[in-house]
C-alpha cells in the first residue's frame, strides 16, 4: 500500500481561501442590492439592466474559487511514496507525548499550553540530524500521529497538526498514553537505552496506573522525560473568551500536577522539568538526552514518491478556462436569437383559424 502525504503542506491553507472567496462575493452582492434600493425600484432599475445575471456571477465566482482551491491542493504537493528503503544510523528514538486535552488551551503560559508545546517540539525536532521521532497525542485514549520515522519535514507537520479536536474522549490518562507510546517504538532499539519519550502535559491525571506503566516502559529500555506545563497556582479554563462549567455549573480549574510527573519520570530514570514563560525547560531535556547512549537504529523511509500535483493543476486550469469562457453579462447577441418563434407563429395562425 503506498504512503500518501503533502510535500509542502504549508499551502493547504489556500484550501480555506475558497469559501472565503464565496463569502466575499455574497457580501458585495448585498451591498450592491441595497445601493440599487436607495437608487429607486428595483423592478424599474432590473428592465434598465436587462442583461445583468446575477446567476452567471454566482457560477464565474464558484468555479473561481473551485479553482483556487485545487491550486491549494496542487502547491501543497501530493504524493504517494512508491519505494521503502531501510536506513542505518547511530542515533535515540524520540517519541512526543502531548496532551491534547481542553485544559491545553489554558493561557497560564503564553500564548497558550498547547501553542506554547508545539513551538518547543518544532524547536527541538530542527536540532535532529540522526534521531529517530515519533509522535503521540492523548487525552482519555491515545492515538500514534507518526511512528517512528527520521523524516523530520513530516514530524513537523504532524507536530503542527496537533489540537484539542483530535481524541473526541476528553480528560487526560497519562498511562494509556505511556502504554500506547510504549508500544510506538520500534523493535530495532529495544535492546538497548536509545528510547526516550518526552511527555508534555499538565499532568491534570484523575485515573490511575501512570506509575505502573512507567515500569513497564522503564524495563523495555526507555527514558521518559516530562515537561509540565501550567502553573500549580491554576487557572480558569476558558474556550473563545468564555470560562468553561463543569457538571454542577462550577468554573474549572486547571493547574499543574507536578507530583505524578516526577514520580513517572523518577521510576524510569529521566528527568522532569516544569515550562515556564520564556523557558520550556528544553535545555535540561537536551542535556539529559546527550546523556543516553546512541546505537545503531534501522528505519524504513520512503525515497522516491510520485508527484500527483498535475492533476490538481489540470482540474484548476480547465475551472479557470471555464470561468473565462462564461460571459458576466447575458449577451445581447443571443438574447435576440429567438430559436422558438417559428413555433410560436405557427401556433398563432392555428389559433387563428380555429376561430375563424
Amino acid at each position: 500500500m503506498n504512503h500518501f502525504e503533502f510535500g509542502s503542506p504549508e499551502w493547504l491553507w489556500l484550501i480555506a481561501a475558497a469559501p472565503i472567496i464565496l463569502l466575499l462575493y455574497w457580501a458585495l452582492l448585498v451591498w450592491q442590492r441595497r445601493k440599487l434600493q436607495r437608487m429607486g425600484n428595483t423592478s424599474t432599475l432590473k428592465e434598465l439592466m436587462p442583461n445583468r445575471s446575477t446567476a452567471r456571477g454566482w457560477i464565474k465566482i464558484s468555479l473561481f474559487a473551485l479553482a483556487i482551491l485545487f491550486i491549494g491542493l496542487a502547491a501543497a504537493r501530493p504524493r504517494t511514496g512508491s519505494k521503502l528503503r531501510s536506513i542505518e544510523r547511530k542515533g535515540r528514538e524520540i517519541v512526543f507525548v502531548v496532551d491534547v486535552s481542553r485544559s491545553m488551551l489554558a493561557e497560564d503560559i503564553a500564548p497558550s499550553r498547547i501553542e506554547c508545546a508545539h513551538h518547543s517540539i518544532l524547536q527541538l525536532v530542527g536540532r535532529m540530524s540522526q534521531d529517530g521521532v515519533g509522535v503521540v497525542a492523548f487525552a482519555e485514549q491515545a492515538e500514534v500521529l507518526l511512528p517512528i520515522t527520521s523524516d523530520y519535514k513530516t514530524a513537523a507537520s504532524k507536530v503542527r497538526m496537533l489540537n484539542t479536536n483530535l481524541i473526541a474522549a476528553q480528560g487526560t490518562n497519562l498511562a494509556n498514553a505511556i502504554r500506547t507510546a510504549t508500544l510506538s517504538f520500534s523493535s530495532s532499539s529495544q535492546q538497548n537505552r536509545s528510547r526516550v519519550m518526552i511527555l508534555i502535559t499538565d499532568g491534570e491525571d484523575h485515573n490511575e496506573g501512570a506509575v505502573e506503566a512507567a515500569r513497564i516502559a522503564a524495563e523495555n529500555g526507555i527514558t521518559i522525560c516530562a515537561i509540565g506545563i501550567g502553573t500549580p497556582e491554576g487557572v480558569i479554563l476558558e474556550i473563545d473568551g468564555k470560562p468553561v462549567e463543569d457538571e454542577e455549573g462550577k468554573m474549572v480549574l486547571t493547574k499543574l500536577n507536578e507530583a505524578i510527573l516526577q514520580e513517572v519520570t523518577e521510576t524510569s530514570q529521566g528527568i522532569y522539568r516544569r515550562a515556564y514563560n520564556g523557558d520550556f525547560g528544553l535545555n535540561k531535556i537536551i542535556e539529559r538526552l546527550d546523556e543516553i547512549e546512541e546505537s545503531s537504529l534501522t528505519t524504513s523511509r520512503y525515497e522516491e514518491y510520485d508527484e500527483k500535483y498535475q492533476w490538481f493543476l489540470g482540474v484548476a486550469l480547465l475551472l479557470l478556462t471555464a470561468e473565462s469562457l462564461i460571459l458576466s453579462r447575458r449577451n445581447p447577441l443571443l438574447r435576440n436569437v429567438k430559436l422558438f418563434d417559428r413555433e410560436e407563429d405557427n401556433t398563432m395562425e392555428h389559433n387563428k383559424t380555429n376561430k375563424r
